[in-house]
């Protein structure tokens, strides 16, 4: 199949280009990009005034299966992504059963490979049973598929465990991922601590929860000589450690989510089970570091976290209800909306973090649009407002913390491996 995208604000960082292009898509590669290329035989996609970029690649997604199919599944998650401009997920392994042995990749490598409508990448555990106790078998883990490790959704308490899985992440040239929590100071914390959980009668979650944790795994990075990535950073003191880190040539990379830079603690008010996520949404300043950081370069990545939940998980009381939100069909347009229409990030800046950085970090070819590589591309809309509805969602779960908001940014198509699989529905007066 030809594809034959015309006319189109082509963005892509890995070869530095931003300008109208034309791009040519032959099989499943990316064949040539020029200007007034014509091809009979393509199909045409006339993208005037419309961005190109690569397909996303989100490096934090819970698909839920095996185990919770009744929040996801690899293929309802994966038609979510798509329909978000997301080409390719690291899926998580805090499923039920986990996943910690070559055996559960297996099994997770053949649903994928039956059901999946994008690219999955496998991520496993650390510690058998996400535990913290026994380390999984590291190097046979990456032989069998994985390309990281982290018990997310959990941190590593044993300093002297995540030392030891270090060691071998790195002697098995595996990505660890590291979930930073400390329990003893979140506890049953269940929002921001600060004047809001006081005025709101809700348990609090310090900063120093996350930071003082991020403190510890980076430094047992740089005498492990590990590759470590910080999942989900969400406040100020994070940052100032994470970039003091990267001065001194620690390898270590980071990620934020978009809720952690597009609402605060305020958003709480009316106790919405939606916005309650771990870590939890932080303050004005905090919302502002994380901006700031992804403008020069802290943080590496923006990431979903995309974590569905039945109604029944959280339509209940706030201290009851299960952490976490859905983020793959929201994330690059609240990404538009906050950063790059505030001018935060350049397009080419948004395509770095949400496609090439990710892409890198864990280390595979992914997230350009380099002529011979894979076609994976989306197009989309940059103008186009719409407003978050639960209808519209292709996630089995539709615990969204944007619903009812107004956006701006529609992807039209996602493109992988050459083939459309994913059109927007009013999209053909585009296509001929």
């Amino acid at each position: 199949m030809k594809i034959l995208i015309k006319n189109g604000r082509l963005i892509d960082p890995a070869n530095k280009i931003d300008q109208v292009l034309d791009i040519l898509v032959d099989n499943t590669k990316i064949v040539r990009l020029d200007k007034n290329i014509t091809n009979g035989q393509a199909t045409v996609i006339d993208a005037t005034n419309k961005i190109v970029m690569p397909a996303l690649v989100d490096m934090h997604v819970h698909l839920r299966q095996p185990g919770r199919e009744d929040k996801e599944t690899i293929f309802s998650g994966t038609q979510a992504a798509v329909h978000g401009g997301v080409g390719t997920v690291l899926a998580m392994p805090n499923t039920e059963p986990p996943i910690d042995s070559p055996e559960q990749i297996r099994l997770l490598k053949k649903i994928i490979s039956q059901t999946a409508n994008a690219k999955v990448l496998i991520a496993a555990t650390i510690t058998v049973g996400r535990q913290g106790k026994e380390l999984t078998p590291i190097a046979q883990l990456k032989k069998e598929g994985a390309v990281a490790i982290t018990d997310d959704g959990s941190s590593v308490d044993s300093a002297e465990i995540l030392a030891k899985a270090m060691v071998k992440a790195r002697q098995a040239k595996i990505l660890i991922i590291s979930h930073c929590e400390d329990k003893t100071l979140s506890q049953n914390g269940v929002m921001n601590l600060g004047a809001m959980s006081t005025r709101l009668g809700l348990r609090g979650i310090p900063n120093a929860s996350e930071y003082k944790r991020v403190q510890r795994d980076i430094e047992l990075a740089a005498k492990t000589k590990c590759r470590l990535h910080i999942a989900h950073v969400s406040c100020q003191e994070s940052v100032e450690i994470i970039a003091k880190a990267k001065k001194k040539g620690i390898m270590v990379t980071a990620e934020t989510a978009p809720h952690y830079f597009s609402l605060t603690e305020k958003a709480l008010f009316d106790y919405d089970t939606n916005k309650k996520m771990n870590p939890p949404l932080r303050t004005d300043k905090d919302v502002a570091a994380i901006k700031d950081a992804l403008s020069d370069g802290t943080i590496d990545a923006i990431a979903s976290d995309h974590a569905p939940h039945t109604m029944p998980d959280k339509d209940i009381e706030f201290d009851h209800a299960e952490f976490g939100v859905i983020g793959l069909e929201t994330e690059l347009a609240v990404s538009i909306t906050n950063l790059v229409e505030t001018k935060h990030l350049s397009w080419l800046d948004l395509a770095k973090v949400m496609s090439l950085n990710p892409a890198r970090i864990l280390g595979i070819d992914r997230g350009n649009l380099s002529v011979g590589k894979s076609a994976d591309l989306i197009v989309v809309d940059p103008v186009k407002t719409w407003q978050v509805r639960k209808e519209e969602f292709l996630s089995k779960s539709k615990n969204s913390c944007f619903l009812g908001m107004q956006l701006k940014g529609k992807v039209l198509y996602t493109i992988l491996g050459g083939k459309i699989v994913y059109k927007v529905k009013d999209s053909e007066d585009i296509s001929h």
